[in-house]
Protein backbone atom coordinates (compact mmCIF):
# COMPACT_ATOMS: atom_id res chain seq x y z
CA UNK A 1 0.00 0.00 0.00
CA UNK A 2 2.82 2.44 0.87
CA UNK A 3 4.55 1.66 -2.43
CA UNK A 4 1.29 2.33 -4.27
CA UNK A 5 0.90 5.71 -2.56
CA UNK A 6 4.36 6.75 -3.78
CA UNK A 7 3.64 5.38 -7.26
CA UNK A 8 0.20 6.86 -8.02
CA UNK A 9 -0.69 10.52 -7.81
CA UNK A 10 -4.41 9.87 -7.23
CA UNK A 11 -3.58 7.86 -4.09
CA UNK A 12 -1.34 10.65 -2.85
CA UNK A 13 -4.17 13.12 -3.41
CA UNK A 14 -6.75 10.88 -1.71
CA UNK A 15 -4.67 10.17 1.39
CA UNK A 16 -3.47 13.75 1.79
CA UNK A 17 -7.02 15.07 1.45
CA UNK A 18 -8.31 12.34 3.77
CA UNK A 19 -5.79 13.17 6.49
CA UNK A 20 -6.73 16.85 6.31
CA UNK A 21 -10.46 16.11 6.41
CA UNK A 22 -9.87 13.74 9.34
CA UNK A 23 -8.75 16.79 11.32
CA UNK A 24 -11.09 19.59 10.28
CA UNK A 25 -14.37 17.60 10.14
CA UNK A 26 -14.27 16.31 13.76
CA UNK A 27 -12.80 19.64 14.92
CA UNK A 28 -15.87 21.53 13.77
CA UNK A 29 -18.04 18.55 14.66
CA UNK A 30 -17.33 19.04 18.37
CA UNK A 31 -18.86 22.52 18.28
CA UNK A 32 -21.76 21.29 16.13
CA UNK A 33 -22.61 18.43 18.51
CA UNK A 34 -22.29 20.52 21.67
CA UNK A 35 -24.59 23.16 20.18
CA UNK A 36 -27.10 20.44 19.17
CA UNK A 37 -26.88 21.37 15.50
CA UNK A 38 -25.96 17.95 14.13
CA UNK A 39 -28.74 17.95 11.52
CA UNK A 40 -27.36 21.13 9.96
CA UNK A 41 -24.53 19.05 8.46
CA UNK A 42 -27.12 16.80 6.80
CA UNK A 43 -29.04 19.79 5.43
CA UNK A 44 -25.94 21.42 3.97
CA UNK A 45 -24.73 18.13 2.48
CA UNK A 46 -27.99 17.78 0.55
CA UNK A 47 -27.72 21.38 -0.66
CA UNK A 48 -24.20 20.53 -1.82
CA UNK A 49 -25.66 17.60 -3.73
CA UNK A 50 -27.92 20.02 -5.60
CA UNK A 51 -24.91 22.19 -6.46
CA UNK A 52 -22.90 19.22 -7.69
CA UNK A 53 -25.77 17.85 -9.77
CA UNK A 54 -26.41 21.32 -11.19
CA UNK A 55 -22.75 21.70 -12.11
CA UNK A 56 -22.67 18.31 -13.84
CA UNK A 57 -25.82 19.23 -15.75
CA UNK A 58 -24.40 22.60 -16.84
CA UNK A 59 -21.15 20.97 -17.96
CA UNK A 60 -23.22 18.87 -20.35
CA UNK A 61 -25.49 21.67 -21.52
CA UNK A 62 -22.98 24.54 -21.85
CA UNK A 63 -19.78 23.77 -23.74
CA UNK A 64 -17.81 26.56 -22.06
CA UNK A 65 -18.50 25.00 -18.64
CA UNK A 66 -17.43 21.47 -19.60
CA UNK A 67 -14.14 21.76 -17.70
CA UNK A 68 -15.62 23.44 -14.62
CA UNK A 69 -14.82 21.57 -11.41
CA UNK A 70 -18.20 20.65 -9.82
CA UNK A 71 -16.63 21.28 -6.43
CA UNK A 72 -16.82 25.04 -6.97
CA UNK A 73 -20.59 25.10 -7.53
CA UNK A 74 -20.99 22.59 -4.68
CA UNK A 75 -19.15 24.95 -2.32
CA UNK A 76 -21.21 27.91 -3.54
CA UNK A 77 -24.46 26.00 -2.97
CA UNK A 78 -23.35 24.87 0.49
CA UNK A 79 -22.35 28.38 1.55
CA UNK A 80 -25.61 29.76 0.11
CA UNK A 81 -27.54 27.09 2.02
CA UNK A 82 -25.83 28.05 5.27
CA UNK A 83 -26.79 31.71 4.74
CA UNK A 84 -30.40 30.73 4.01
CA UNK A 85 -30.54 28.62 7.18
CA UNK A 86 -29.42 31.62 9.23
CA UNK A 87 -31.98 33.83 7.49
CA UNK A 88 -34.79 31.36 8.20
CA UNK A 89 -33.67 30.97 11.82
CA UNK A 90 -34.01 34.74 12.24
CA UNK A 91 -37.47 34.74 10.61
CA UNK A 92 -38.73 31.85 12.77
CA UNK A 93 -37.22 32.91 16.09
CA UNK A 94 -39.47 30.65 18.16
CA UNK A 95 -39.27 27.72 15.71
CA UNK A 96 -35.65 27.90 14.55
CA UNK A 97 -35.44 24.15 13.97
CA UNK A 98 -37.79 24.60 10.98
CA UNK A 99 -34.91 26.07 8.95
CA UNK A 100 -33.09 22.74 8.75
CA UNK A 101 -35.83 20.55 7.18
CA UNK A 102 -36.77 23.39 4.80
CA UNK A 103 -33.24 23.70 3.42
CA UNK A 104 -32.71 19.93 3.47
CA UNK A 105 -35.88 19.40 1.45
CA UNK A 106 -34.92 22.14 -0.99
CA UNK A 107 -31.51 20.52 -1.51
CA UNK A 108 -33.04 17.11 -2.21
CA UNK A 109 -35.66 18.65 -4.51
CA UNK A 110 -33.23 20.62 -6.66
CA UNK A 111 -30.80 17.71 -6.69
CA UNK A 112 -33.50 15.37 -7.96
CA UNK A 113 -34.47 17.85 -10.69
CA UNK A 114 -30.91 18.27 -11.97
CA UNK A 115 -30.27 14.53 -11.85
CA UNK A 116 -33.46 13.94 -13.85
CA UNK A 117 -32.58 16.60 -16.44
CA UNK A 118 -29.07 15.33 -17.08
CA UNK A 119 -28.04 12.01 -18.55
CA UNK A 120 -24.92 9.91 -18.50
CA UNK A 121 -23.13 11.05 -15.33
CA UNK A 122 -24.27 8.31 -12.96
CA UNK A 123 -20.70 7.15 -12.30
CA UNK A 124 -19.51 10.70 -11.55
CA UNK A 125 -22.46 11.31 -9.28
CA UNK A 126 -21.87 8.03 -7.42
CA UNK A 127 -18.35 9.21 -6.58
CA UNK A 128 -19.70 12.45 -5.15
CA UNK A 129 -22.43 10.67 -3.19
CA UNK A 130 -20.22 8.06 -1.50
CA UNK A 131 -16.65 9.21 -2.15
CA UNK A 132 -14.00 7.87 -4.48
CA UNK A 133 -10.31 7.13 -3.96
CA UNK A 134 -9.44 7.56 -7.64
CA UNK A 135 -11.47 10.72 -8.28
CA UNK A 136 -9.51 13.12 -6.02
CA UNK A 137 -7.52 15.41 -8.31
CA UNK A 138 -4.65 17.70 -7.40
CA UNK A 139 -7.04 20.63 -7.76
CA UNK A 140 -9.42 18.99 -5.26
CA UNK A 141 -6.52 18.55 -2.84
CA UNK A 142 -5.57 22.22 -3.10
CA UNK A 143 -9.20 23.19 -2.42
CA UNK A 144 -9.27 20.98 0.68
CA UNK A 145 -5.98 22.52 1.85
CA UNK A 146 -7.43 26.01 1.39
CA UNK A 147 -10.55 25.06 3.35
CA UNK A 148 -8.36 23.62 6.12
CA UNK A 149 -6.40 26.88 6.42
CA UNK A 150 -9.66 28.84 6.76
CA UNK A 151 -11.08 26.41 9.34
CA UNK A 152 -7.97 26.25 11.51
CA UNK A 153 -7.53 30.03 11.43
CA UNK A 154 -11.20 30.58 12.34
CA UNK A 155 -11.14 28.13 15.27
CA UNK A 156 -7.80 29.47 16.54
CA UNK A 157 -8.92 33.12 16.43
CA UNK A 158 -12.44 32.60 17.80
CA UNK A 159 -11.93 29.58 20.06
CA UNK A 160 -12.99 31.33 23.29
CA UNK A 161 -16.03 32.88 21.64
CA UNK A 162 -17.06 29.55 20.09
CA UNK A 163 -16.62 27.82 23.44
CA UNK A 164 -18.87 30.32 25.24
CA UNK A 165 -21.49 30.26 22.47
CA UNK A 166 -21.52 26.46 22.51
CA UNK A 167 -22.39 26.18 26.19
CA UNK A 168 -24.28 29.38 27.01
CA UNK A 169 -25.61 31.39 24.08
CA UNK A 170 -27.57 33.82 26.27
CA UNK A 171 -24.54 34.64 28.43
CA UNK A 172 -22.45 35.20 25.29
CA UNK A 173 -24.97 37.72 23.95
CA UNK A 174 -25.34 39.43 27.33
CA UNK A 175 -21.56 39.79 27.69
CA UNK A 176 -21.34 41.71 24.43
CA UNK A 177 -19.95 39.03 22.13
CA UNK A 178 -20.92 39.44 18.46
CA UNK A 179 -22.78 36.14 18.69
CA UNK A 180 -24.79 36.62 15.51
CA UNK A 181 -21.78 37.24 13.31
CA UNK A 182 -19.66 34.52 14.89
CA UNK A 183 -22.46 32.00 14.38
CA UNK A 184 -22.88 33.22 10.80
CA UNK A 185 -19.17 32.71 10.08
CA UNK A 186 -19.29 29.33 11.80
CA UNK A 187 -22.07 28.24 9.46
CA UNK A 188 -20.09 29.32 6.41
CA UNK A 189 -16.98 27.49 7.62
CA UNK A 190 -19.09 24.38 8.26
CA UNK A 191 -20.45 24.63 4.72
CA UNK A 192 -16.89 24.81 3.35
CA UNK A 193 -15.86 21.67 5.26
CA UNK A 194 -18.89 19.72 4.07
CA UNK A 195 -18.33 20.68 0.43
CA UNK A 196 -14.59 20.05 0.64
CA UNK A 197 -15.01 16.62 2.23
CA UNK A 198 -17.39 15.13 -0.32
CA UNK A 199 -14.73 13.76 -2.67
CA UNK A 200 -13.41 11.46 0.07
CA UNK A 201 -16.40 10.74 2.33
CA UNK A 202 -19.25 11.51 -0.06
CA UNK A 203 -22.05 14.04 0.18
CA UNK A 204 -24.48 11.69 1.91
CA UNK A 205 -21.99 10.49 4.54
CA UNK A 206 -19.88 13.56 5.35
CA UNK A 207 -22.07 14.52 8.33
CA UNK A 208 -21.18 11.15 9.90
CA UNK A 209 -17.48 12.05 10.00
CA UNK A 210 -18.39 15.28 11.77
CA UNK A 211 -20.50 13.62 14.48
CA UNK A 212 -19.61 9.94 15.08
CA UNK A 213 -15.95 10.53 16.14
CA UNK A 214 -17.25 13.23 18.50
CA UNK A 215 -19.84 10.86 19.96
CA UNK A 216 -17.07 8.29 20.47
CA UNK A 217 -14.73 10.76 22.14
CA UNK A 218 -17.41 12.11 24.47
CA UNK A 219 -17.72 8.67 26.11
CA UNK A 220 -14.09 8.61 27.29
CA UNK A 221 -13.10 12.25 27.88
CA UNK A 222 -13.62 14.63 30.79
CA UNK A 223 -12.92 18.03 29.23
CA UNK A 224 -13.75 19.98 26.09
CA UNK A 225 -10.19 20.08 24.79
CA UNK A 226 -9.78 16.35 25.38
CA UNK A 227 -12.93 15.78 23.37
CA UNK A 228 -11.51 17.80 20.48
CA UNK A 229 -8.21 15.92 20.56
CA UNK A 230 -9.73 12.44 20.76
CA UNK A 231 -12.35 13.29 18.13
CA UNK A 232 -9.54 14.11 15.72
CA UNK A 233 -7.71 10.90 16.66
CA UNK A 234 -10.82 8.78 16.05
CA UNK A 235 -11.49 10.70 12.85
CA UNK A 236 -7.99 10.01 11.52
CA UNK A 237 -8.20 6.31 12.44
CA UNK A 238 -11.51 6.08 10.59
CA UNK A 239 -10.19 7.87 7.50
CA UNK A 240 -6.94 5.90 7.24
CA UNK A 241 -8.59 2.53 7.90
CA UNK A 242 -11.46 3.38 5.56
CA UNK A 243 -9.22 4.49 2.69
CA UNK A 244 -6.97 1.43 2.96
CA UNK A 245 -10.03 -0.86 3.04
CA UNK A 246 -11.59 0.94 0.09
CA UNK A 247 -8.38 0.60 -1.93
CA UNK A 248 -7.90 -3.13 -1.35
CA UNK A 249 -11.57 -4.14 -1.45
CA UNK A 250 -12.56 -1.75 -4.27
CA UNK A 251 -15.32 -0.15 -2.19
CA UNK A 252 -16.66 3.37 -1.82
CA UNK A 253 -14.39 5.09 0.77
CA UNK A 254 -17.30 6.95 2.33
CA UNK A 255 -18.91 3.70 3.37
CA UNK A 256 -15.73 2.14 4.77
CA UNK A 257 -14.83 5.32 6.68
CA UNK A 258 -18.26 5.60 8.28
CA UNK A 259 -18.46 1.87 9.12
CA UNK A 260 -15.01 2.11 10.74
CA UNK A 261 -16.10 5.08 12.83
CA UNK A 262 -19.24 3.22 13.93
CA UNK A 263 -17.11 0.19 14.82
CA UNK A 264 -14.88 2.42 16.99
CA UNK A 265 -17.98 3.84 18.68
CA UNK A 266 -19.27 0.34 19.45
CA UNK A 267 -15.87 -0.66 20.86
CA UNK A 268 -15.81 2.38 23.15
CA UNK A 269 -19.40 1.76 24.30
CA UNK A 270 -18.57 -1.88 25.02
CA UNK A 271 -15.42 -0.84 26.91
CA UNK A 272 -17.37 1.63 29.04
CA UNK A 273 -20.04 -0.95 29.81
CA UNK A 274 -17.46 -3.55 30.87
CA UNK A 275 -15.67 -0.93 32.99
CA UNK A 276 -18.89 0.06 34.76
CA UNK A 277 -19.82 -3.62 35.34
CA UNK A 278 -16.42 -4.34 36.88
CA UNK A 279 -16.68 -1.30 39.12
CA UNK A 280 -20.12 -2.38 40.35
CA UNK A 281 -18.78 -5.88 40.95
CA UNK A 282 -15.86 -4.53 42.96
CA UNK A 283 -18.19 -2.44 45.14
CA UNK A 284 -20.49 -5.41 45.71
Amino acid sequence: MIEAIFSYEFLQNAFAAGLIIGVIAPLLGVFIVVRRLSLIADALSHVTLAGIAGSLYLSQSVASLALLNPLFLGIAASVGGSMLIERLRSLYKHYQELAIPIILSAGIGFGAIFISLAEGFSSDLFGYLFGSVSAVSREDLFIVMGVAVVVLAFVFIFFKELFVLSFDDEYARASGLPAKWIHFMFMIVTALVIAGSMRIVGILLVSSLMTIPVATAMRVTKSFKQTILLSIVFGEISVITGLVSAFYLDLAPGGTIVVTSIFLLLLVLAYKKIKVSRKKGAIA
